[in-house]
C-alpha cells in the first residue's frame, strides 16, 4: 500500500541504524579489553577505533554513488552482512594486525549506512514532518548504542569477548537479510515526491560552518567516549561497569535526541547548539574529579548533551539543501564529520600516552568551545528557514 510504504521504509531504516550504530559503538567497550589481551599502548587503542571510522567516514559518498548503480536496498544488506562477518572473524583473531584488518572491513560496511537511510528517509517524508521523521531515525540509532553495548558487557561476564562479538555478528547477519526482505524493491525505494514544505534555503557557507560545527561535535564524541573507559577502568571499574557507564551515556544521548529537539523550536538551533556544547564541557570537566560511584549520575546528563547536538545538526542538513541535492549533501555531511571523529582517538591517544588520560579529557572539553564562534554563519541562513 502506496501510504504505508514510508513508515515501512523508516521503520527499516531504524533498524539499520539501530545495527549499525551498536556495532560501532561496542569498541568503546572493547577497546580495554584488547588492550589487555594484546598489550597495545592508548596509541594503538586509538589506532583501532580510528581504522574502523576512518573506512566508515571515507566512503560515505562513494557508498552514495554506488547506490545510484546498484540500488540503496541491495547496497544497505550488503553493507550490514559486512560489517556482521567482519566482526565474525574479530572474534578469532589472533592478534593486533588481524583485529584491525577486520576493523578496517567492518568501517567499510557500516559506511553505506548513514547516507543511504538519512536519503531514503528523507525522499519518503518529502513534504511530511521530515523532522520528526530524521529524528525517529536518530533516535533508533541510540537506542543501538544503549542495547548492544550491553548486550555485549552481559555476554563477556557470561563467557569472553570472543563469544560476544560472535553471537552479535549472527544477529548483524540475520539483520542483513530482514532488510533485503522488507524494504521495497524499487531502486529507490519511496513515495512519489510531494510538494515541498518550502522550508529549504540553499546556503554554502552556512552549510560550511554547519559541517565545522559538526566536525568538531563529532571529535569531541569520539574522543570522550573512547577514553572514558580508560578513566574508569584506572577509578577501578570492571568491564561491566564500564558497559554499563557507556550504556548510561548512551541513553542520555537516545533522550537528548527529544530534549534538544524540544529546545532548538523553544530557543532556536544556534541558542541550543551552544548550550549543549558548553554543558558537554562543564560535565566532562566535573566528571574528572568525581569517584567511581558519583560519576555514574552524571553520566545521562552529560550524554543529553554530548549527543543532543546530532539531532539538531542532522536535521538542519536537509533544511540548508535542496532537494535534488540532499543525499551529496548528507554524505558530504558524514564524510567530514566521521572523518574528524576517527581522527581524533588516535591523535589524543598519542598525547594520552605522555600526557595522560584525564589531561586529555580536559582538552577534549576545552575544544569543544570551539563550536561558539562557529555559529555566526549560520545566523542568515537559519532566520530564513524561520520565515520560509
Amino acid at each position: 500500500m502506496a501510504s504505508a510504504r514510508p513508515s515501512r521504509i523508516l521503520a527499516v531504516c531504524c533498524g539499520a541504524h539501530f545495527v549499525h550504530d551498536g556495532f560501532t559503538d561496542i569498541i568503546y567497550l572493547l577497546l580495554p579489553v584488547w588492550q589487555g589481551e594484546f598489550g597495545l599502548s592508548l596509541a594503538a587503542a586509538g589506532l583501532l577505533k580510528t581504522l574502523f571510522s576512518g573506512a566508515l567516514a571515507s566512503l560515505q559518498v562513494p557508498a552514495g554513488l554506488l547506490a545510484e548503480r546498484v540500488g540503496e536496498r541491495r547496497l544497505l544488506a550488503l553493507g550490514t552482512f559486512v560489517v556482521a562477518a567482519a566482526y565474525f572473524i574479530a572474534g578469532w583473531s589472533a592478534g593486533f594486525a588481524a583485529l584491525a584488518a577486520c576493523l578496517l572491513l567492518g568501517g567499510a560496511g557500516t559506511s553505506v549506512q548513514h547516507p543511504l537511510s538519512s536519503s531514503l528517509v528523507s525522499r519518503a517524508f518529502e513534504g511530511r514532518p521530515l523532522r520528526t521523521a530524521l529524528g525517529t531515525y536518530n533516535f533508533a540509532g541510540d537506542i543501538g548504542k544503549v542495547a548492544v553495548p550491553l548486550a555485549a558487557a552481559s555476554l563477556i561476564a557470561l563467557w569472553q569477548w570472543r563469544v560476544a562479538v560472535i553471537v552479535l555478528a549472527i544477529g548483524g547477519a540475520v539483520a542483513a537479510l530482514a532488510i533485503l526482505i522488507l524494504l521495497p524493491r524499487e531502486r529507490h525505494a519511496a513515495v512519489a515526491p510531494q510538494a515541498t514544505s518550502g522550508k529549504t534555503v540553499d546556503s554554502g557557507s552556512g552549510f560550511v560552518a554547519l559541517c565545522a560545527i559538526g566536525m568538531i561535535d563529532a571529535t569531541t564524541r569520539t574522543g570522550f567516549l573512547t577514553f572514558l573507559p580508560f578513566l574508569f577502568a584506572a577509578k577501578g571499574a570492571s568491564v561491566a561497569l564500564i558497559g554499563t557507564a557507556l550504556s548510561l551515556i548512551f541513553a542520555g544521548g537516545a533522550a537528548g535526541k527529544f530534549v534538544c529537539g524540544a529546545v532548538a523550536r523553544r530557543v532556536g538551533v544556534l541558542r541550543t547548539v551552544i548550550l549543549t556544547e558548553a554543558a558537554t564541557a562543564a560535565g566532562i570537566l566535573l566528571l574528572l574529579p568525581l569517584a567511581l560511584a558519583q560519576g555514574f549520575w552524571l553520566l545521562p546528563l552529560i550524554g543529553v548533551a554530548l549527543n543532543g547536538t546530532s539531532s539538531v545538526l542532522y536535521g538542519t542538513v536537509a533544511e540548508l539543501a535542496t532537494p535534488e541535492r540532499r543525499a551529496r549533501a548528507f554524505g558530504v555531511f558524514y564524510s567530514v564529520t566521521l572523518g574528524a571523529g576517527a581522527l581524533a582517538p588516535v591523535a589524543y591517544g598519542a598525547f594520552s600516552d605522555r600526557l595522560g588520560v584525564p589531561t586529555i579529557l580536559a582538552a577534549i572539553a576545552l575544544v569543544v568551545l570551539l563550536v561558539v564562534p562557529l555559529t555566526l554563519p549560520l545566523r542568515r541562513p537559519l532566520a530564513l528557514l524561520a520565515q520560509a
